[in-house]
């Protein structure tokens, strides 16, 4: 038997209780328990929903895990209670036996990068442990408040809309998280001219923190809510691409 076959794990469809779901649950980052994605189910089996579309619908967005075998997990252990709401079995979630419910690792800030330049993988970590970690976020956003006064006017003063403001903010937050996160000597305050100063938005900086913002605006132009027009679109590029230009340029002992 090959090493691949030998490694792999089968699919299948097992409800392991409603201590272990909620707690896969609560990792996918819903608020559902067991009660409610069971009451959920029997509605949908009832109004003839397929199994696909039942679940997808406990989600308001794709849920995320810091691994696949909990992805696995949790499927596995929906598309069993699936299985028993289709054949009319009973399932009586009280009176389950306390299955130890799964642990949420803790996500680790990524390895500085200096004295180079942040690649995909790294900005992708560094985006995961701010999606994680409250504690670690609340501390850079913090930083981010206190250091970019600077920014933060130039932000004031564009005269942007609500959300083209929220977009260009956040996104400048979480540039500037990063960088802090992997240049060790942290980041200088931006200067107000280095927002102003007309070509400063193109000076090159690494192509990962390129890419990241290119797509983070993208994903606001197509939101469905409230996109960005196409006018204020290119206001916040604008901004944020002279905002991490700055950022790139801001840090200390380079």
């Amino acid at each position: 038997m090959s090493r691949s076959r030998s490694k792999r794990m089968d699919f299948v469809h097992h409800f392991e209780g409603a201590q272990v779901l909620d707690g896969l649950m609560e990792l996918a980052g819903t608020a559902h328990d067991s009660l409610t994605v069971l009451a959920h189910m029997r509605q949908a089996h009832a109004e003839g929903r397929p199994s696909g579309e039942a679940i997808s619908g406990l989600f308001e967005r794709e849920p995320r895990f810091e691994s696949p075998e909990l992805a696995r997990r949790l499927f596995q252990n929906l598309l069993g209670l699936w299985d028993l709401v289709e054949e009319g079995k009973s399932v009586r979630l009280e009176e389950e036996p306390r299955a130890p419910r799964p642990k949420k690792q803790k996500t680790e800030a990524p390895r500085p990068f200096a004295p180079g330049e942040p690649d995909t993988a790294f900005v992708e970590a560094a985006w995961r442990y701010l999606e994680d970690d409250e504690r670690g976020r609340t501390r850079l956003h913090d930083a981010f408040e206190n250091k970019q006064d600077a920014l933060l006017g130039a932000l004031d003063g564009a005269g942007l809309t609500d959300e083209g403001y929220a977009v260009a903010r956040h996104l400048l937050f979480e540039l500037h998280a990063m960088l802090e996160l992997g240049w060790p000597q942290g980041l200088a305050s931006v200067a107000a001219r280095a927002m102003e100063e007309p070509g400063t938005e193109n000076p090159p900086v690494p192509a990962a923190l390129t890419a990241y913002a290119d797509e983070a605006l993208f994903e606001a132009e197509q939101d469905e809510e409230h996109p960005l027009t196409p006018e204020e679109l290119t206001k916040v590029r604008t901004l944020v691409k002279r905002g991490t230009v700055a950022l790139w340029s801001a840090r200390k002992g380079k």
